[in-house]
C-alpha cells in the first residue's frame, strides 16, 4: 500500500500541473484572439472569457495526443516519476509565468519539452533522438509556413480584383472543411479508435465503397460543411462587408482557441501520464479535466495582459491581415494535434501576425521585437533543459 510520502507527491504533482495549466491558459492560449482584438472585432475581456471556455472544451475533446508524447515520448528507458514530473512542471511554469508578467510571449512547448527532457536525462533516461528530430523539424517549419501562408492570404485579400464578398467566404469554406474532419473524443468511433470526426461519423453511418481510397461520405460531409460556411459568411459580407469580416475573424479566433486547448493541455498533463494511468489506474479523462480547469482559470484571470501585448506590439494589423494571421494558425494547430507534436501557439500566431503585417509593408512590424522574441525562444529551450536537470537532482537529494 502506498505510503504518506507517495500521496504527498501525488498532491504536489497535481497542484503543480494545475499551476502549469493556469499559466498555459493565461499565456499560450491567449494569442488566437490577439489579431481579433488588434482589429477591434472583440473586446479584451470578452476574448478572455471565450478563450477559457473554448480552450477547456478543446482540452477535454482533443487533449490526449500531445499528452502522450510529452509524458512518454521524450525520453527512452525510464518512466517519469511523480517527483520528476513535479520538477519539470515547476520549471516550465516558472518560464511561462515570467512571460506573463514581462509581456514577452514564452513558447510553452519549448519550456515544457526542454524541462521534461532535462528531468528525464537526470533520471538516467536516454534521449529520444527520433522524436526530437520530428519535433524540431515541425518547429522550424512553423514560422515560414505560418508567416508565408499569412502573407499570401493577406495579399489576396488586398487585391482589388477579388471582391471581399467572395474572397472571405472562400476562406470560411476552407475552415469549414477542416472543421468537418477534426478528430474529437465526443464523436462515436469504431472499436479500434478513441476519436472520430463528423465526416468520419457520416462515413460510419452510410457505408459506401471507397473511390480511389476516398470515402464518399467523408467527401460529402466535408463539401457540405464548406458550402454552409461559405454561404453563412457570404450573406454576412453582402449585408455589410465590415460586419461579415469581423464575424469571420471572431469565428476564426474561436476555432483556433479550441484547437489550442487540445494541444496545450498536454503540456500540463503529459508529465503525469505515468502517475495517473500506471500507478493510480485512473482514466485519461480525469487528468484532462484537471488540465481543462487550470486552463479555464488561467484564461479568465491572466490572459488580458498578454492579449494586449501580443495584439498591439507585433504589427498594426487591419481586419483583413488579422484573418490572414489566423487561418494558417488553425491549419497548423490541427496538423500538430494529428501528429502528436507539442507546439507553441505563440510561435504560430506571432509568425502569422508578422506575415500578415508584412503584406502591408514592414512599417507595422517591430524588427527589434521580433529579434528579441526569437532569441528568447532559443534561450528558453536550452535553459529549461538545464534547469529541469538540476532541479530534479536537488529534489532527489533533499527528498530522497
Amino acid at each position: 500500500m502506498a505510503g504518506v510520502g507517495f500521496w504527498a507527491l501525488v498532491v504536489l504533482a497535481t497542484a503543480v500541473s494545475l499551476l502549469t495549466a493556469w499559466t498555459l491558459g493565461a499565456n499560450s492560449n491567449s494569442p488566437p484572439f490577439a489579431p481579433a482584438i488588434g482589429a477591434n472585432a472583440i473586446s479584451t475581456m470578452r476574448a478572455a472569457f471565450l478563450i477559457g471556455i473554448l480552450a477547456a472544451l478543446g482540452a477535454l475533446t482533443q487533449g490526449g495526443a500531445i499528452s502522450e508524447t510529452v509524458g512518454a515520448g521524450l525520453i527512452d528507458g525510464v518512466a517519469i516519476t511523480s517527483l520528476a514530473a513535479t520538477a519539470g512542471l515547476l520549471t516550465a511554469s516558472a518560464f511561462m509565468a515570467f512571460g506573463i508578467y514581462t509581456g514577452y510571449p514564452v513558447p510553452a512547448a519549448f519550456a515544457t519539452t526542454g524541462a521534461m527532457v532535462g528531468v528525464g536525462l537526470s533520471l538516467g533516461g536516454d534521449p529520444a533522438v527520433g522524436t526530437y528530430r520530428q519535433i524540431v523539424t515541425f518547429w522550424v517549419l512553423v514560422p515560414p509556413v505560418s508567416g508565408g501562408l499569412a502573407y499570401l492570404t493577406a495579399t489576396i485579400l488586398r487585391r482589388d480584383d477579388i471582391p471581399e464578398t467572395v474572397g472571405v467566404p472562400l476562406l470560411a469554406a476552407v475552415v469549414g472543411a477542416i472543421v468537418a474532419n477534426v478528430q474529437l473524443s465526443v464523436i462515436p468511433s469504431g472499436p479500434d479508435a478513441t476519436q472520430n470526426s463528423l465526416a468520419g461519423f457520416g462515413a460510419d453511418l452510410v457505408d459506401l465503397p471507397a473511390v480511389a481510397t476516398v470515402e464518399p461520405m467523408v467527401a460529402v460531409v466535408t463539401v457540405a460543411f464548406a458550402a454552409l460556411s461559405f454561404q453563412f459568411i457570404r450573406r454576412r459580407t453582402q449585408q455589410s462587408v465590415d460586419k461579415g469580416i469581423r464575424t469571420f475573424l471572431v469565428v476564426l479566433g474561436s476555432v483556433v482557441a479550441f484547437s489550442s486547448g487540445g494541444s496545450q493541455v498536454g503540456l500540463a498533463t503529459g508529465p503525469l501520464e505515468n502517475l495517473y494511468s500506471a500507478e493510480l489506474g485512473l482514466p485519461g479523462l480525469v487528468l484532462l479535466a484537471i488540465g481543462a480547469v487550470g486552463i479555464l482559470g488561467g484564461a479568465w484571470m491572466g490572459a488580458p495582459r498578454l492579449l494586449q501585448a501580443t495584439s498591439r506590439e507585433y504589427a498594426s494589423l487591419g481586419i483583413r491581415r488579422s484573418i490572414a494571421a489566423l487561418v494558417p494558425g488553425f491549419v497548423i494547430a490541427q496538423a500538430a494535434i494529428a501528429l502528436g507534436i507539442p507546439i507553441s501557439f505563440n510561435n504560430i500566431i506571432i509568425s502569422g501576425v508578422i506575415g500578415g503585417g508584412l503584406a502591408g509593408g514592414s512599417a507595422g512590424v517591430s524588427r527589434r521585437k521580433i529579434g528579441v522574441t526569437l532569441a528568447f525562444w532559443l534561450i528558453t529551450l536550452v535553459s529549461s533543459i538545464a534547469i529541469g536537470f538540476g532541479l530534479y537532482r536537488v529534489f532527489a537529494a533533499v527528498l530522497g
